[in-house]
Order: structure tokens, then sequence, then C-alpha cells
């Protein structure tokens, strides 16, 4: 939130609404730039902590 961008690495597009807004991170509020990620990109990337709910 402090941050003057914020950009968001994501594997797949997906249109306004289809996401359940509980499924959501990172508000899109605070997202200036989305950069998608091919399938190897996507694979090579290392992620500090993922998240996922029961």
């Amino acid at each position: 939130m402090a941050g003057r961008i914020t950009v968001a690495e994501v594997e797949e597009l997906v249109e306004a609404g289809e996401l359940d807004p509980d499924e959501v991170q990172l508000p899109g509020m605070y997202v200036q730039r989305v950069a998608e990620l091919s399938a190897d990109q996507a694979d090579a990337r290392q992620m500090e902590k993922r998240t996922v709910r029961a």
C-alpha cells in the first residue's frame, strides 16, 4: 500500500467479476501494472509464500 507502483504477475487474466472477492489477495485499487506470465515464466517463478484455503 505504501509503494508508488505495484506490479501484479499473473498466470491468467480473467474478466472483472469472475473471481470470488475472498480469493483476491491484493485489491485492484493498489495495482497499477499487470504482467501476464507465459507458462515457462510461471513455472520458473519462485513464490515466497503460497496461500491456500481449505
